[in-house]
Order: C-alpha cells, then sequence, then structure tokens
C-alpha cells in the first residue's frame, strides 16, 4: 500500500510525463497517484499529517526515486519563494509548452492499482 499520494493535472501533458516518471522510478510503490481533472497550477503531495505543493513537492517526491534523483532534494536549501516562482513560470505555460489532453489521463491496467 502507498505511503504517500501525489495529487495532479490529469489534462496535462507535462504532469502525466511526470507521473509516468515517478511510476517508473518508485519501484516500492511508495506513492499514489490521483488527478485533480485540470487547471490545478500545483502538483500536491500528501506523506502522512503533512501536505505540500509547487516545488517543495516535487523535490520531497525526487528524494524517494531511485537512481540519483534523491541528490535533487538539496535544492529544498534554496529559499522557497525562489523555488516556486521557478516552479509558477512554467506551471503557467506548461499547456503552451506541452500541450493538454481534452480529458483526465486513464492508467494503464498495469498501473491502475497505482491511482486512487
Amino acid at each position: 500500500m502507498a505511503e504517500s499520494v501525489i495529487l495532479f493535472d490529469g489534462v496535462c501533458n507535462l504532469c502525466n510525463a511526470w507521473v509516468l516518471f515517478v511510476i517508473k522510478r518508485d519501484p516500492s510503490g511508495h506513492f499514489a497517484f490521483a488527478p485533480l481533472g485540470g487547471e490545478a497550477d500545483s502538483i500536491i503531495l500528501i506523506e502522512k499529517d503533512a501536505i505540500y505543493d509547487q516545488s517543495t513537492a516535487a523535490l520531497r517526491i525526487a528524494r524517494r526515486l531511485s537512481g540519483a534523483w534523491p541528490l535533487a532534494a538539496a535544492f529544498l536549501i534554496v529559499p522557497k519563494g525562489l523555488r516556486d516562482a521557478v516552479y509558477r513560470l512554467i506551471a503557467r505555460n506548461r499547456y503552451r509548452w506541452f500541450g493538454r489532453r481534452d480529458v483526465c489521463m486513464v492508467p494503464t491496467p498495469e498501473l491502475k492499482a497505482r491511482f486512487l
């Protein structure tokens, strides 16, 4: 059973690519996923009794992945305001740069157990 939940913009191509990226690097199944339906400007990470968003969520997710990705958590020392400014720049332009779907991502049968 997943220990943490990632909420994401289900119609955003970048967000869907991020979810697939995380799944591939999370062989223990630490994360479960739930789409927010669209227009959400942030991913949200729910861990135990805490909720994280924007850059903090992305970096806390990265530190749980396999490979060298946990090193990205070092950016947590960068002031949140600066990290989130970069995050918001990407979030505001994600549909223009990466496109969007008409409906939320439907997981494959193999991945369905990872989605709430």
